[in-house]
């Protein structure tokens, strides 16, 4: 498996993360162990987790696991995240030292370990000073609790404004930052992307399969059934069947990665995975698997390589649909120039 170093940091991590969310959910813990070794055998290393999963469940269940194996614990790069409520009191949320000082202990308890490598801030808090919640993160990595700390699902200027108080205030940098991408889902690229590129940022997609959708399991005007994500729940978050059937775009997307998957003789998953794991500033690219054959499937694509052909029709078919201003033709025009003489 390919690895890559986690930003800016000098610490290296598979380019396929797992992801824990179904750990305790939709995965058992018998299943979430298979899924575990299995990941590790294939090569991988990285293991992203948070307290909100499954109320504390997937720590746990992770924990237990690495107590069982300790060789191939300390190999593991171990990630978690830390910021909506675990609790019913109004100190059991949000990014302030108070509840982060609880959160952070209470997962290195369901853990089982003394730090974590990446701490990664869940969610913006317009509540919170951004200084507090970085002075915190930063006592954190001189106490040894944690090696460093990212954030997820920020804006641009959210992770911007936090890269630049943390220089000016002599605070330990960022290391990431894990936002939902994928063919699907290419909104970052406005600000996000060019803001993470801009601070040595390392990207961690989540949800790269846009929920399945990328997987071919769905059909189009075919409301989904049965033992999948969509089929028990359709109206489930961002991926809800409705909103997303009803968009050309989907179908236009699901299409192009079919046709590169049917010539290949691989899964669409694979094809889905390479194009997203190719993209600038990312490091690693989060795999949710419910069983050991998903995982088996989605790690294929370590040894998937598209053609550039290939990658560029994918890109052209995933072209985000914007306005012509800030972000289409004629708001980019403005942003650019060329320079006399400088080539193309």
């Amino acid at each position: 498996m390919e690895h890559r170093t986690l930003g800016r940091t000098g610490t290296v991590v598979s380019v396929h993360a797992l992801g824990t969310m179904t750990f305790g959910a939709e995965s058992d813990e018998a299943t979430s162990g298979e899924i575990m070794t299995a990941y590790v055998e294939a090569g991988g290393n990285f293991f992203d987790t948070a307290d909100i999963y499954s109320a504390g469940g997937s720590e746990e269940i992770i924990g237990r696991w690495l107590a069982a194996h300790p060789t191939e614990a300390a190999q593991v790069v171990l990630a978690t995240k830390g910021r909506f409520a675990m609790g019913a009191g109004p100190n059991d949320v949000g990014l302030s030292r108070r509840h982060l000082r609880d959160a952070l202990d209470a997962s290195l308890r369901r853990l089982g370990v003394e730090h974590v490598d990446l701490y990664q801030m869940h969610a913006w808090d317009a509540v919170t000073p951004v200084e507090e919640t970085l002075r915190f993160l930063d006592d954190a990595v001189r106490a040894g609790k944690i090696s460093y700390y990212g954030f997820s699902n920020y804006t641009g200027w959210q992770l911007t404004k936090a890269v630049h108080v943390a220089a000016a205030s002599g605070f330990t940098a960022p290391a990431t930052l894990q936002p939902q991408y994928s063919l699907l889902v290419r909104g970052i690229e406005h600000e996000i992307v060019p803001a993470a590129l801009d601070a040595g940022v390392g990207l961690l997609p989540w949800s790269p399969l846009a929920g399945g959708w990328l997987t071919g399991k769905y059909e189009r005007d075919v409301m989904p059934t049965g033992a999948t994500r969509l089929g028990e729940n359709p109206t489930r978050g961002m991926e809800a069947w409705e909103a997303r059937n009803a968009n050309e775009r989907t179908w236009r997307v699901i299409d192009a990665v079919r046709a590169v998957a049917d010539a290949r003789g691989v899964s669409m998953s694979q094809v889905a995975l390479v194009w997203v794991a190719a993209r600038p500033a990312v490091t690693s690219v989060i795999l949710g698997a419910r069983t050991t054959r998903q995982l088996a499937d989605n790690l294929a694509a370590a040894g998937l390589v598209l053609t550039a052909e290939e990658m560029q029709a994918l890109t052209e078919a995933s072209a985000p649909e914007v306005d012509d201003y800030p972000y289409g033709t004629a708001g980019v025009a403005q942003r650019h120039r060329a320079v006399p003489g400088a080539g193309a």
